[in-house]
């Protein structure tokens, strides 16, 4: 009686670049890594699957990932947007997973030492137009001609 009421340790979190906005959910299971419903190893071309497995990459030594199902849902922006911003979910959704086996700090300090945004994400944004040149851009003037 007691196995069947086990809890499963579920984890949600999101990740942000641009425009684009990616959820991770991590709970237990096979190892599967799944986006939009996809597996990640069809998921984009190979410089973006590479990219998105940066995190599991420097996770791999501190959480058994055989034993995790990762899904992710991500929309909005373009590819690389879409990447960062599912790097990012992913990133902070295993620190977490990490607090709840007691090796948080590990993962972290590994993360952090990589790449600041894995985790705290990249903060710039467009620059917003201007009124009367909203079809040109924030800084775009009108060309001057000497002749």
């Amino acid at each position: 009686m007691a196995d069947e009421t086990k809890t499963k340790k579920i984890v949600h979190k999101a990740g942000k670049r641009k425009r684009a906005y990616a959820r991770a959910t991590i709970k237990e299971g096979k190892g599967s890594i799944r986006i939009n419903s996809v597996p990640l190893h069809i998921y984009g071309d190979a410089l973006t699957q590479m990219r998105i497995r940066v995190p599991l990459l420097l996770a791999r030594n501190v959480i058994d990932l055989e034993k995790l199902d990762i899904e992710i849902n991500v929309k909005g922006g373009g590819v690389s947007g879409q990447a960062d911003a599912i790097q990012t979910s992913i990133s902070r959704a295993l620190v977490d997973y990490a607090s709840t086996i007691g090796k948080d700090s590990e993962l972290r300090s590994q993360l952090l030492s990589y790449d600041r945004s894995l985790i705290s994400g990249d903060s710039r944004r467009t620059e917003p137009h201007k009124p009367s040149k909203s079809s040109r851009g924030p800084r775009a003037k009108r060309q001057k001609s000497y002749r």
